[in-house]
């Protein structure tokens, strides 16, 4: 006889009060208050919320000190002879690879979730494509750039916020590739697909982040 494993609620927080009033999508991102094994998946994902959450703080930080420093040197912000980051085409179409691939990721999640695994492979990897890509043009922009690091504050500023964004954006290209070859390891879904999930929202993450430093990085003029 086959015994369900019962985990005991120890949230600090009832989420269970009013999670049913919350629309389904967004039930799936908090604990589901102990129960069966199978509410692990939803306790899980809720502390990987929360690591998302301690790297936004960071984030924010940086882009804080960059507005602030910004706004107070607005007078000498570039150079003699810089131009700054300029909205090329390369930028673009980089920017709309990186957020497309948050559709692609999103629908490769979905086809795992409706078994079809074949399709969740194709559409994971190319959300792999899609982020080496952008990896690739962000390199490329930087060595078309005429300042460096210690260029005043825009260089400072500029590669200090595209290099940690690019650092997270190798980290979820790792994340992807791991998640793609477990995915070819026999049974490997008959516990949940945690692991997809997480790396699916830290996906959403990275693209959300870029929304921000590309609008005060190449839309603020001043």
């Amino acid at each position: 006889m086959n015994r369900r494993t019962i985990y005991i609620d120890e949230s600090p927080i009832r989420f269970e009060r009013w999670r049913k009033y919350l629309p389904s999508w967004l039930k799936r991102f908090l604990p589901s208050g102990g129960g069966n094994a199978e509410d692990h998946h939803g306790k899980a994902i809720f502390g990987f919320i929360v690591f998302l959450l301690s790297e936004s703080i960071i984030f924010l930080s940086f882009i804080f000190t960059y507005v602030a420093l910004r706004l107070t040197h607005l007078q000498n912000w570039l150079p003699p002879g810089i131009s700054g980051p300029k909205l090329s085409t390369l930028v673009l179409i980089n920017t709309v690879v990186l957020l497309s691939s948050s559709l692609i990721v999103q629908s490769a999640e979905n086809a795992l979730q409706h078994s079809k695994l074949n399709q969740f492979r194709w559409l994971w990897l190319l959300t792999i494509g899609m982020g080496s890509y952008f990896l690739i043009g962000q390199g490329i922009e930087w060595s078309k750039l005429d300042f460096g690091l210690s260029t005043g504050l825009v260089g400072s500023t500029f590669y200090l916020l595209t290099g940690f964004h690019s650092l997270h954006v190798l980290a979820g290209v790792i994340l992807l590739v791991t998640m793609l070859v477990r995915s070819f390891l026999p049974g490997n879904y008959h516990q949940g697909y945690f692991g997809v999930s997480a790396a699916t929202l830290f996906w959403h993450f990275v693209d959300i982040v870029w929304v921000f430093l590309f609008s005060i990085l190449y839309l603020w003029r001043d």
